[in-house]
């Protein structure tokens, strides 16, 4: 798709939004023109479809393979909300509900949310009793033990770094692979865990929700082939996956519901089905015929797809369009050359134009400009205005700024995944309003995170989202602006490469607060400071539209999983109507 022809859809798709919102009433208000109602949240916190019917094999449709199954190294949502959902549980989760309740946190290995102690320093966890693998042998704490040291391991690259963050004893410490293990780290029995922390961490309760905190046997240890196999804690097992192709999922039948009161397994299969282009899946859910009927997508709608949808009362009763909670940045790589120069950095600011962005990604209804990096969710609902920049941006403050730094005339790459080439046009569009020319990169978007996060690969800037772990300041600017999480291999979260002592020792500072309250406002204050020093572009808020088929029940956007379909609570109105 051109450019050109690109702009024109999306411009269409404006004015077929506005349209389609004049019409409706009784949905809640979102970012639609002239505040009338929005039309993608006429199903916002709700349950599409009832409640399910156990039986049957539900279809998932996606444009790409996973980016890594292995618990170790999962840390991309949706893959997350897969992974914990259907084929392995951690030692505590959130609640299977949609809206606020959905942030619960409720025990799901363990017993409770852990018992503090030492002033929040160490924490200890139980294991339920019963608890199995799929070959009927027993969990052990020692198992998670595992699993998080193997997140230390150089080859095992993607996962979270809060065991790195949190743990004490940590450094140079490069997992088990070798016979090393975590002092920090205790296992007195098979069902008891304790945490011994290098600072108080009050919320570590919903750290241990992150794939890191799930079982992983070292008899079943394979590396990095381990990705291609984990061996499943949950209600499902890999029967077969065939890489970029398909995934088979069926039932585990040692995985004891007694046991979860989260997950309910409804389907008997789950089909993953990979590959397909991102409008081909819209076409085929809209229609709902065969299996599609029984089918939800793994991608987001595209945004040309939307005037198929709002329009139409009986299709747009099938769309999800949570908001994600997240904010996607233009990276600007501040490691070299023309972005070491924060004249230059700053001039980034001015030039992109959020509108045209946002025209790109589905109009007004499915997104909003972004003017801070903490989402709403993460500053008191919402975002602060350091800068004060409209939207559309200023070009001629862009051209001054490199003027004045002695950089006009710039040609940067940018690289993107393959179906957020439009937004990438939108951006290179933009930016060559202040001379600035844009050479755009698409990759593969289940090797996106792999390109971006090694530092010899990386490319000029980037566009990505980053979205909170759990509800707290500390599970974002910390992952996103510390330099001391850059990694040569698996960076993940710092993509800009920004390295600044005073942001680090104030992120130090701010952990070290105990008044969860003082440390909200701090993190908020310093989302300010860093603004001003434009390691990256804010550029939008997103919503999460996804489209089931008119067979699917119990199907809605879990507000922690970034809006994506909650995969412990969906399933089939009729399993009999279902194929596969």
């Amino acid at each position: 798709m051109t450019k050109r022809t690109q702009l024109t859809l999306a411009t269409a798709l404006v004015a077929t939004l506005v349209l389609g919102a004049s019409g409706c009433s009784g949905t809640k208000k979102g970012p639609a023109a002239g505040g009338a109602s929005n039309p993608a949240t006429a199903n916002e916190g709700k349950v599409l479809g009832g409640t399910p019917v156990k039986g049957g094999t539900l279809t998932v449709l996606s444009n790409q393979d996973f980016s890594h199954l292995d618990p170790a190294r999962n840390w991309v949502m949706p893959t997350i909300d897969f992974g914990t959902r259907l084929l392995y549980r951690t030692l505590v989760t959130f609640k299977a509900e949609p809206g606020k309740a959905g942030s619960e946190l409720v025990p799901d290995l363990a017993t409770d949310l852990g018992t503090p102690s030492n002033g929040g320093r160490t924490w200890t966890f139980t294991l339920k009793e019963g608890v199995k693998y799929e070959d009927g042998s027993p969990i052990k704490a020692q198992d998670i033990k595992y699993n998080v040291e193997r997140s230390f391991a150089p080859d095992l690259t993607g996962g979270p770094d809060y065991a790195a963050q949190y743990l004490a004893g940590t450094e140079g410490y490069k997992g088990p692979l070798q016979g090393q293990h975590l002092d920090s780290v205790k296992t007195p029995d098979d069902r008891t865990i304790v945490f011994e922390l290098k600072r108080p961490v009050a919320e570590f309760s919903a750290t241990a929700t992150l794939p890191t905190f799930a079982p992983v046997p070292q008899a079943q240890e394979k590396g990095t082939q381990y990705d291609a196999r984990p061996f499943s804690s949950g209600p499902y097992k890999i029967e077969t996956y065939d890489r970029d192709k398909k995934l088979v999922l069926v039932r585990n039948e040692h995985w004891d519901p007694k046991t979860d009161t989260v997950r309910k397994a409804y389907p008997d299969k789950f089909v993953v089905v990979m590959g397909l282009k991102g409008g081909q899946i819209d076409d085929r859910i809209i229609a709902g015929e065969g299996a599609d009927a029984s089918a939800v997508q793994y991608s987001d709608m595209r945004p040309e797809s939307a005037p198929k949808v709002l329009p139409k009362p009986d299709v747009k009763a099938r769309l999800l369009a949570e908001s994600q909670g997240c904010t996607e940045m233009l990276h600007l790589n501040n490691s070299r050359a023309p972005f070491n120069d924060p004249k230059v950095r700053e001039a980034m600011q001015y030039a992109i134009d959020k509108e045209a962005v946002i025209t790109a990604s589905g109009g007004p209804a499915l997104n909003e400009t972004a003017t801070a990096y903490l989402p709403p969710a993460l500053s008191g609902g919402k975002q602060a205005d350091t800068l004060k920049i409209a939207p559309s941006g200023d070009p001629a403050k862009a051209k001054e700024l490199l003027k004045a730094a002695g950089k006009e005339g710039l040609k940067v790459s940018l690289a993107v995944s393959t179906g957020d080439k439009g937004k990438a046009e939108a951006i290179q569009q933009g930016l060559s309003r202040a001379g600035v020319e844009v050479v755009i990169d698409t990759v593969d978007p289940g090797a996106y995170y792999d390109v971006i996060g090694d530092l010899s690969t990386t490319p000029d800037m980037t566009l990505t989202g980053w979205c909170p772990d759990y509800p707290s300041g500390s599970t974002w600017i910390p992952f996103v602006f510390d330099g001391r999480t850059i990694k040569d291999k698996g960076n993940q979260g710092n993509y800009s490469q920004f390295r600044d002592e005073a942001v680090m020792k104030r992120i130090d500072e701010i952990n070290a607060m105990a008044d969860a309250k003082q440390a909200n406002q701090a993190w908020i204050d310093l989302d300010a400071e860093i603004m001003k020093k434009s390691p990256s572009v804010p550029v939008m808020l997103k919503r999460k539209p996804l489209l089931v088929g008119p067979n699917i029940a119990g199907a809605y956007g879990h507000p922690v999983w970034t809006g994506t379909i909650d995969y412990a609570t969906v399933g089939l109105k009729d399993p009999s109507k279902s194929q596969g």
